[in-house]
């Protein structure tokens, strides 16, 4: 696992852009069909745009129609963290990035198979990394 990066909010804002520290920093959320990679199919690694941290990889992405990438699971079981998060009077599992605790999304067990799980994940918390 890599070491934990963690920046003031003035270095934060200095490092993204504002919709992607109100994504990150803040638990917010883009708007469904409007992000860059909701309709991405060149492989490669989804890295955090905060830290760069290996988060997802094309292989697990997959078509949910909501308008968010998707993904079956994470690059491995220490790329994101998950805590509950009852905010909007929700009860959902809030997806974080592991290394820089960037909110990058939610799970939800309403996948395909085998794992069952559907990772819908801001395009603004990600950055393709192209290649195979």
């Amino acid at each position: 696992m890599s070491e934990k990066l963690e920046l003031t909010d003035e270095e934060w804002r200095a490092r993204l852009t504002p919709e992607q520290y109100e994504i990150l920093r803040e638990k917010g959320t883009e708007r469904a069909f409007t992000g860059v990679y909701w309709d991405e199919h060149f492989p490669g690694v989804y890295r955090c745009v905060g830290c760069g941290s290996e988060l997802f990889r094309s292989d697990a992405k997959f078509e949910s129609g909501t308008g968010w990438p998707s993904f079956v699971r994470p690059a491995s079981l220490s790329s994101v963290v998950t805590e509950k998060d009852t905010s909007y009077g929700m009860a959902r599992t809030e997806v974080m990035c592991a290394t820089c605790g960037g909110h990058l999304g939610h799970v939800f067990e309403d996948g395909p198979a085998p794992s069952g799980l559907r990772y819908c994940i801001n395009s603004a918390a990600l950055e393709l990394e192209r290649g195979s």
